[in-house]
């Protein structure tokens, strides 16, 4: 099952970061291969934890899929977990975790997928591997549109890629 994870040192606090990847709403704007996302259901739990179903489209050239997300939002522990429920996956899992360091943070995500059918992996599978690992980019990218530059700019982003082969 293909896995992708990396850890991003931003300039932005945790809790930039991690209302900018709640607001799932704004994927279209700016996620790759994000074409259309809809909450379906939002339901708030005494915790402040919220949990949404989201219906996401994703599309690249010709090919054109939709699936569908339990996604827990818990501004607590500053977690961000989505779960997959139904579409072209037997498995999707991505995991969003966020803590403060010096003037900034650092952004923890983590992907694990896997196709239902072997066809639509083959002709999605890697496209899908590069547009996750353009995902952290693409949200440090949105920071910076929505919060602006940080005063600081000593923190550098670092990636560390951590590929782990199949099953």
């Amino acid at each position: 099952m293909p896995f992708f994870r990396t850890t991003r040192h931003v300039a932005h606090t945790a809790m930039q970061m991690f209302d900018l990847v709640a607001d799932v709403e704004k994927y279209p704007e700016f996620l790759p291969l994000c074409e259309g996302l809809r909450v379906r259901r939002r339901v708030q739990s005494g915790e402040g934890v919220e949990t949404l179903i989201a219906e996401m489209s994703v599309g690249y050239m010709a090919v054109r899929e939709t699936f569908t997300t339990r996604v827990t939002i818990d501004p607590t522990r500053l977690c961000i977990l989505a779960e997959y429920l139904e579409g072209p996956f037997s498995h999707l899992e991505n995991r969003w975790m966020f803590r403060s360091e010096g003037s900034g943070c650092a952004v923890d995500f983590s992907i694990a997928y896997e196709f239902r059918s072997v066809t639509l992996g083959l002709l999605m599978g890697a496209m899908f591997d590069r547009a996750f690992r353009k995902f952290a980019d693409a949200f440090e990218e949105r920071a910076r549109v929505v919060y602006g530059r940080p005063a600081r700019a000593g923190l550098t982003p670092v990636s560390r890629p951590v590929p782990v082969s199949g099953e």
